[in-house]
């Protein structure tokens, strides 16, 4: 199937939202003609344990921690996608980002 644009939705902490949006804004991922910083954001509650050698961001080893967190949606062009990815992998906090890429059809 062919596709031409993907969704994201990442997970961050409310603290980096701003800048984090910024940066992605900066790719041109977030615009829509002639708008952009598109993007919707929902209030989450993240549950984690950080195992045995994590360095987390949050929360504490072998601790289950629940956290406040924005879940953070927007649709690209595929051919952004591993410049938004990499935005991710530089500026977010948490040593593994939870992000999903899905290929929008319509």
């Amino acid at each position: 199937m062919n596709y031409t644009k993907v969704k994201f939705e990442i997970y961050i902490p409310p603290t980096h939202l701003e800048q984090f949006m910024e940066a992605i804004n900066k790719t041109g991922a977030l615009t829509i003609g002639n708008y952009d910083y598109c993007f919707s954001t929902t209030e989450v509650t993240g549950y984690f344990k950080p195992l045995k050698g994590s360095k987390p961001y949050l929360g504490k080893e072998n601790n289950l921690s629940i956290e406040k967190e924005i879940k953070i949606e927007f649709q690209c062009h595929k051919d952004l996608a591993l410049e938004v990815i990499n935005v991710i992998k530089n500026i977010h906090p948490y040593e593994e980002p939870v992000y999903n890429i899905i290929p929008i059809i319509n």
